[in-house]
């Protein structure tokens, strides 16, 4: 029997999720949480065969719960579950040590191999990403700009080019309205760019959006 950890900080998607998990004859979800700091508390209580982990909640996103969750526990697989298209974060996620990346509007029977890949010591990588990782591959050595930006500014960077205001983006991530401005900043200054307008064009033409 597969012991899973899910975390969403939504109910409604983790009860989803659970509904279609424990319907396996062999998966149960044992452990619900709906932030970061409640994912790495479950850990120290209990044994895990896998965790599903959305990137988006509230204060330190999956991303960075990933990097604790593989010094922790090197050998746990993560599955990260986002609502973000795989073009934003599956690579980076991948690079990180996640164990596959799953959109939301996958279908269950895709969630239901991609845990099983986990599990197995696998991979799960969707037919899409395969073809995004060789593209990869092939791209010639000089970065894209958007890749030398850490989780959160690339997090902050698309919510700036989907139109969100920086009180929003800071309800959302729980952060300060001057703290999601510093991240701004610090993005047109990266990015050698004037204007959020010039980071939402970026984000266009790159797909990140």
């Amino acid at each position: 029997m597969m012991t899973l950890l899910i975390a969403d900080d939504h109910a409604v998607v983790r009860q989803g999720l659970k509904q279609i998990l424990d319907e396996q004859p062999d998966m149960r979800v044992a452990g619900e949480a709906q932030n970061g700091a409640e994912v790495l508390d479950l850990l120290g209580k209990g044994h895990w065969d896998a965790v599903l982990m959305d990137i988006s909640m509230p204060g330190r996103n999956g991303l960075e719960i990933l990097k604790d969750i593989r010094r922790l526990q090197p050998k746990l697989p993560v599955l990260i579950l986002s609502v973000h298209p795989e073009s934003q974060y599956a690579v980076r996620a991948l690079r990180n040590g996640a164990a596959g990346y799953i959109t939301k509007e996958s279908a269950p029977q895709e969630l239901v191999n991609a845990v099983r890949h986990a599990v197995s010591g696998r991979k799960y990588v969707s037919a899409s990403l395969a073809e995004q990782l060789a593209s990869e591959v092939e791209r010639p050595s000089g970065k894209a700009l958007h890749e030398s930006l850490s989780d959160r500014e690339l997090q902050i960077l698309c919510l700036i080019a989907s139109g969100k205001t920086p009180t929003g983006i800071a309800a959302e991530l729980s952060l300060s309205v001057k703290t999601v401005s510093t991240y701004r900043a610090r993005l047109l200054q990266k990015m050698k760019m004037k204007n959020s307008a010039e980071l939402t064009r970026y984000a266009i033409s790159n797909k990140l959006v």
